[in-house]
């Protein structure tokens, strides 16, 4: 068989500094004492290094380490999940005390298995992180609970500072890079977040080098602003294993800036984009971007009020 050579051969900008300090390692012995999983760690992310090392922030994968969906970009193993862990949030929040974290991220594998695609779960690791750590803000990626209102409902009643639900690709490659998901329906996923909680700031990813055209792209910022997402990032995607899909075309540092300028001036809050950009990098600065961006509107929202008022009055 012939070699992949996009697969093995990649651009200079997209090599990755290792650090395992001992910060890193530390988090590393961690997690395994606690049985608990990152998705750092399961998607092969490039910056865990980076990130463990800061300890800036960190994702915790919860529901398990299997998935029960396959999609061909992920590296996160797929089968038959194990049963529900309800002493998995009282770990996670222990964790997140002993780490000293001001953001932290939650996400989960996909569990179609369960009614509420394991949102009672997420929803109780919310109150037991906040519980835990006051003065830390938390974030949720979960998936699309099979686009389940009711689910969303029990989610959200949790009370996360970001919501973040990733649409990954355009429209048109949808169904070959995602199993199960459903393009408009992570759209409407996110809409209905603002419907529940409109002050929640949202947010999504999509990985880039799969085929999409620049315009397909741009589409995908219009269909995000349409629904009231806040936040967004870009990155490029890389082939986990042989068995994943390959990497069409790597992008170029310049064209992410070019991309991220295009998303700013279309109205997001606040855009990552880049070679090693992922949804939860530097989540940190995003929702803190999110949160001074919300005081501007109602700033704004409030000064136009006040001379509506005042032009009343003559």
């Amino acid at each position: 068989m012939a070699k992949n050579e996009e697969y093995i051969r990649k651009p200079d900008w997209l090599k990755i500094k290792i650090n395992t300090n001992e910060s890193y390692t530390g988090l590393k012995k961690l997690m395994r004492n606690k049985s608990l999983n990152t998705v750092c760690e399961e998607a092969r992310c490039p910056n865990i290094h980076e990130c463990w090392s800061e300890r800036k922030t960190a994702t915790f994968m919860i529901l398990g380490d299997t998935c029960t969906r396959g999609c061909r970009f992920c590296a996160v193993k797929t089968g038959l999940p194990t049963e529900l862990d309800w002493g998995e949030p009282a770990r996670v929040a222990e964790s997140v005390k002993i780490m000293g974290l001001k953001h932290v991220v939650v996400t989960a594998v996909a569990r179609d298995d369960l009614k509420d695609g394991g949102a009672a779960v997420f929803a109780e690791t919310v109150r037991k992180i906040r519980e835990a750590n006051p003065g830390c803000t938390i974030e949720i990626l979960p998936s699309d609970m099979k686009g389940d209102y009711e689910s969303l409902s029990t989610l959200m009643s949790s009370a996360p500072d970001i919501f973040n639900h990733n649409i990954e690709t355009v429209r048109r490659l949808t169904r070959r890079v995602r199993a199960r998901a459903m393009y408009d329906r992570s759209l409407t996923l996110l809409q209905r977040v603002k419907e529940i909680s409109p002050n929640t700031p949202t947010k999504s990813s999509i990985m880039v080098g799969l085929g999409e055209t620049k315009e397909e792209i741009i589409e995908t910022m219009d269909d995000l602003l349409a629904h009231d997402v806040d936040i967004m990032t870009i990155g490029q995607y890389l082939q986990p294993t042989k068995k994943h899909l390959k990497v069409e075309r790597y992008y170029h540092p310049d064209e992410f800036e070019e991309l991220k300028q295009i998303a700013l001036s279309k109205g997001f809050s606040h855009c990552e984009a880049g070679p090693l950009v992922r949804s939860s990098y530097h989540a940190d600065e995003q929702v803190n971007a999110a949160s001074a961006q919300r005081r501007i509107k109602y700033m704004k929202g409030y000064e136009e009020q006040e001379k509506k008022e005042v032009d009343f009055t003559f």
